[in-house]
């Protein structure tokens, strides 16, 4: 067997493992070590390797950003934010048609934006606006639906750790990148409030209304707001200012909502403790992720299977677009299957190569970076598509008197809103790079 069909053969062996539910990490550091030992076809060299790949992944500065912008969504879970943003949303929108809804997708955004998680956001809010929403008469499947929904905008709107990952293997400016997702960002929630007006005045029953907030109450509810704007200002307007680097600007947002949650009284010694654990936990998680992918792509490296499809797709004639837009399909269908962070440090060594060598009539920055933002967005459509969208079962995790069912028929709303949003900033680039210097 030569190296290129040793390389595709590795592919149906690590599918099988993940269908078999084995951890996507584990799947891919087996298919990668076993690869590595029948490529190289001696011990010492494949040990020389595995060790040398180990150490070149964990001493990249750039990494130490992930577990500062874990501990910075740590404390603000903590610091109260989650509660003020919806708080605030709430009383300007609540009394509308819907408007409960509405102001969830509003809170979500706000919370993502010092937050960086989709999962940590989804259930976060969830335990906040959740009961408001039963308790002003939404159905059980829209609300579940809405705050899966909202959840997504934890990693696209700036900080994301996806973002970071992305950067680096694509050796990205993670400021242009974090910039560059603002206004998708922004889409996105606008894109989910229209989504849900439209439903609310298709389907009459499934959303109450509230009476109306006086004015000198939704001030001060504003008001209370200001810790997160000083928080996303700081760590994103200095990375972009060029003040301090991504990894600075983490540790200086993970500094400033660790001290708002110990001025608001909700940063406990055993509160402390729990936070560092479980940034630690999560962190350990990522990087053997991470680790696994690097030994599987170094494999693939190693075999030229990135090389050969690129020069393959090129050798195609295909329009440049139409490769974008079966990548595309392969992220939303695969991403329903697989965590958004196992399936870029699974796919992008693959599709970024192939991507690079098509024509878009930008530059290869504007290129990457466009791509990177396009990427994201759909697999994190996965997160919300059913069957098997991981947002979905954590939010009815929460909600069990809701039938799957309902949360399906209601969560394909938002998963059209979000392909209308693919295809516009596929016609139109211009969307993404607007704020990227030239």
């Amino acid at each position: 067997m030569s190296m290129l069909e040793l390389g595709f053969a590795s592919f149906p062996i690590l599918l099988l493992m993940i269908f078999l539910r084995a951890p996507i990490g584990l799947a891919m550091f087996l298919c990668g070590i076993g690869g590595l030992y029948f490529a190289l076809g001696s011990t010492g060299m494949f040990l020389s390797r595995l060790k040398t790949e180990t150490y070149t992944t964990f001493s990249s500065y750039s990494l130490s950003i992930i577990p500062m912008f874990l501990l910075m969504g740590q404390f603000a879970t903590l610091s109260g934010m989650s509660s003020a943003l919806f708080k605030a949303a709430e009383s300007w929108l609540g009394h509308r048609k819907g408007g409960v809804a509405m102001a969830a997708v509003g809170a979500c955004a706000g919370f993502g934006a010092i937050c960086g998680s989709s999962l940590a956001t989804a259930a976060t809010m969830s335990r906040v606006a959740l009961p408001e929403l039963k308790r002003y008469g939404y159905s059980g499947g829209f609300s579940t639906a809405t705050l899966a929904a909202g959840g997504t905008l934890g990693i696209l709107i700036p900080p994301s750790v996806i973002l970071v990952i992305y950067a680096i293997l694509t050796e990205q400016n993670i400021a242009k990148l974090f910039v560059a997702a603002f206004i998708p960002g922004v889409l996105a929630a606008i894109g989910y409030m229209i989504t849900i007006s439209i439903y609310v005045r298709l389907n009459p029953d499934a959303a109450g209304t509230r009476p109306a907030v006086p004015m000198s109450d939704r001030l001060r509810a504003l008001l209370n707001v200001w810790p997160v704007l000083i928080v996303f200002g700081l760590v994103v307007g200095g990375i972009y200012l060029g003040w301090f680097t991504p990894t600075e600007g983490a540790a200086v947002g993970a500094a400033g909502t660790g001290l708002i949650a110990l001025f608001s009284g909700s940063l406990t010694w055993p509160v402390f403790r729990d936070s560092i654990l479980q940034t630690a936990r999560s962190t350990a998680m990522i990087f053997f992720i991470i680790l696994g992918a690097a030994i599987y792509n170094g494999f693939l490296a190693l075999t030229q299977v990135p090389q050969e499809l690129s020069n393959w797709v090129v050798s195609q004639g295909y329009s440049p677009w139409t490769v974008l837009v079966m990548i595309l399909a392969f992220y939303l269908v695969f991403g329903c299957l697989m965590d958004s962070l196992s399936m870029i440090l699974l796919t992008i060594p693959i599709f970024f190569p192939t991507v690079s060598a098509l024509d878009f009539g930008m530059s290869p920055e504007h290129m990457a970076i466009w791509f990177g933002i396009l990427v994201l967005i759909v697999v994190e459509v996965g997160l919300i598509t059913p069957p098997v969208g991981m947002n979905l079962f954590i939010i009815n995790g929460m909600d069990r008197e809701t039938p799957m069912t309902a949360t399906y028929r209601a969560v394909l709303w938002f998963v059209g809103s979000d392909i209308v949003r693919v295809a516009i900033l596929v016609m139109f680039p211009a969307i993404t790079l607007f704020l990227i210097p030239e």
